[in-house]
């Protein structure tokens, strides 16, 4: 069954979405097409975020500003804090007076952006403090100075200055008073951070001269009809440089600063982390999507004890982020081919999981397993033109992955479409309805067909069934649940079933 993305629309649509409670934030994570849904069940169970609203691309969300948490979302690709949302712009024809409306409702409220990087300036210095009490070696704290905080913006005009001067008495900002005068009559701003340290030279905007930003903007719909993205960008560029007194780095900047527009929404917002949430430090070398690779783990109901294994382990992206996610388990890979079986195991190296994952150099036609041994098999299944002759293979590799795997085991295959269409279709045990299948002619039970089905599959028979063959019918995959996810250039499914017993037939 394939289930339909609804989205949440419980939270307002507001300016400003920073400070909602004291202790919360709004933030929005972005994601792979198919994967929103994923998002939306990590931040729920493991930030008990709330307002959670879903939309093609982004999940938005308020939860508490803490970096250590926020990292722990594993299927969703780069993590923003939300500057603005609003409903899609409706612009002039002209061109000109299109783009200060743009300009308008991205930095038209300079509260909005002194809150933002106040808050965001704060999420830095908790992620550094947070990586140094990790390490190994402990860096000595410095005394505190106060006569050098770290300042974030560039004084603001005079006709700003009442409303930010209510918005820095609520973020304990406040006009820095000390000798240094610019002679233009602005008045620099500093930022008092609430952390537990004092060090003065943490944040990395410590002065407004050597502050980079960089802006990515990405258009669509009927924007996109008027503004190439890169045109739009610089153009946002520039007029942050006039109102901040910033300077651009495209390379390494301090600040990203996130617009996208297109006819559903428009969203402002700063990125938080350096390195996307999708890459993963403890991968080496890059197979089958990470956020992908959790995503069907997740779907696996592992427990603690279970047997896990990927037949077609490949680079063991899947046990990588499964073993990471869920240790008290074991878990077993298996790949025909020895080469990426040498990069799997570097990949399982460098995370250190040695004692967590086993691999073996095997064929998915013929696994050295006995049956009904395995409680969870999560598998990639190789798709394109490499893989030409998986489609005569499948039936039998499916076949075996049956005979392994114990009754009430959990099966999660990653399948192209025409895969997916193969499972449904031509390997008449995988019923859409559920019910089981009744034995051809009637004569044999579903449990007698299954031991010569397991009988023939330790012979190494298994792969002489052909594809939509009724003679080796897999009778006990029973579909849970399909989800439809891009792998980039092409669409693929999620597709989990579950083992169960089948009746004899009346």
């Amino acid at each position: 069954m394939e289930l339909q993305l609804e989205p949440n629309t419980a939270a307002p649509t507001a300016c400003c979405h920073l400070a909602l409670t004291d202790r919360t934030a709004r933030f929005f994570c972005t994601a792979g097409r198919g994967m929103e849904r994923f998002v939306v069940r990590e931040v729920k169970e493991k930030l008990e975020a709330e307002q959670v609203e879903c939309f093609l691309g982004k999940v938005f969300f308020t939860a508490e500003p803490v970096v250590r948490k926020l990292k722990k979302i594993k299927s969703g690709e780069r993590l923003f804090l939300l500057l603005k949302k609003e409903p899609p712009l409706t612009l002039s024809i002209n061109r000109g007076k299109g783009f200060n409306e743009i300009n308008k409702f991205i930095i038209g409220e300079p509260h909005c952006w002194l809150a933002a990087l106040s808050l965001w300036q704060n999420l830095q210095l908790t992620a550094k403090h947070e990586t140094e009490n990790q390490s190994a070696s402990k860096v000595p704290k410095r005394k505190s100075d106060t006569d050098h905080e770290p300042n974030v913006l560039k004084m603001f005009k005079e006709e700003h200055s009442l409303a930010t001067e209510n918005v820095c008495k609520q973020l304990q900002i406040y006009p820095n008073k000390s000798s240094h005068h610019n002679p233009t009559g602005e008045n620099k701003l500093s930022v008092t951070v609430p952390v537990q340290s004092s060090e003065e030279n943490l944040a990395p905007c410590n002065g407004h001269q050597d502050f980079g930003f960089r802006v990515s903007c990405r258009c669509s719909g009927a924007v996109a009809k008027r503004y190439a993205s890169e045109e739009l960008g610089r153009l946002i560029g520039i007029a942050l440089i006039k109102k901040f007194g910033w300077k651009t780095e495209l390379r390494a900047p301090d600040l990203e600063i996130f617009v996208h527009l297109n006819d559903d929404q428009s969203v402002v917002g700063f990125s938080l982390l350096r390195v996307p949430l999708a890459n993963r430090v403890y991968i080496r070398n890059s197979g089958l999507r990470s956020t992908v690779a959790w995503a069907m783990a997740s779907l696996a109901e592992i427990s603690v004890g279970a047997h896990v294994v990927d037949p077609m382990c490949g680079f063991g992206t899947i046990l990588l982020e499964a073993a990471k996610e869920w240790p008290k388990a074991y878990y077993f890979g298996v790949d025909i081919n020895e080469s990426p079986l040498r990069a799997a195991y570097d990949n399982v190296r460098t995370a250190g999981l040695e004692d967590h994952i086993g691999l073996l150099h095997a064929s998915a036609k013929n696994l050295p397993l006995l049956s009904e041994s395995v409680d969870i098999i999560i598998s990639d299944m190789p798709f394109g033109k490499k893989f030409i002759s998986i489609k005569d293979d499948f039936p039998g590799i499916l076949l075996e992955m049956e005979r392994i795997l114990r009754f009430g085991g959990i099966l999660v295959l990653l399948l192209s479409q025409e895969l997916y269409k193969q499972a449904g279709l031509h390997v008449s045990g995988i019923h859409r309805n559920g019910k089981p299948p009744i034995a051809a002619g009637g004569e044999t039970s579903g449990a007698e067909m299954m031991n010569n089905a397991n009988s023939e599959a330790r012979h190494g028979n298994s792969s002489k069934i052909i594809p939509g063959s009724q003679s080796r019918p897999l009778r006990c995959l029973l579909p849970v649940e399909s989800h439809s996810v891009s792998l980039g250039v092409t669409d693929a499914f999620i597709l989990k079933c579950k083992k169960i017993a089948t009746p004899p037939v009346q």
